[in-house]
């Protein structure tokens, strides 16, 4: 078991939640459910190497993009799907953020938008940062054009 996991609260749902995440990422596994009759009641998931702790806690709390899951993208195919599979029912937001059907914030984001914004000339960081501003999904071409000026 790894030192520190995030724990979801859901309000009935924690079952449907872990079904749809493991869906979602190809690198992910059920580890364990506790049933209470037919309800889940608890789970442990693991997504590409990360483990999740889920309860049925009940209406008592709710999600906040206060906390929110950062992906890290190698490809723009790879945003494209988990922006489409992971907003699917829930609502897409500016600058790679989603909140999921769920209520569970979402950053999908290329590791090109950290390489462009962290060039040494102040320009072109520049550049790219008010191209991703106008941004709801990522797009890692226009970011590279906007880079190049």
């Amino acid at each position: 078991m790894q030192k520190i996991s995030p724990f979801l609260w859901f309000d009935g749902n924690a079952e449907e939640a872990i079904n749809f995440y493991i869906s979602i990422f190809k690198n992910s596994k059920i580890e364990s459910l506790v049933r209470h009759g037919d309800t889940v009641m608890s789970g442990t998931f693991r997504i590409e190497g990360q483990q999740f702790m889920a309860l049925n806690g009940g209406p008592h709390f709710s999600f906040s993009p206060a906390i929110s899951f950062f992906v890290s993208c190698e490809t723009q195919q790879e945003v494209d799907e988990l922006w489409e599979k992971l907003s699917e029912g829930g609502e897409k937001q500016r600058c790679g953020w989603l909140k999921d059907k769920f209520g569970v914030s979402w950053q999908i984001i290329p590791t090109a938008l950290g390489q462009l914004m962290h060039d040494k000339d102040p320009e072109k960081a520049g550049r790219v940062m008010q191209a991703m501003m106008q941004m709801d999904k990522i797009d890692i071409e226009a970011l590279r054009k906007a880079y190049d000026g």
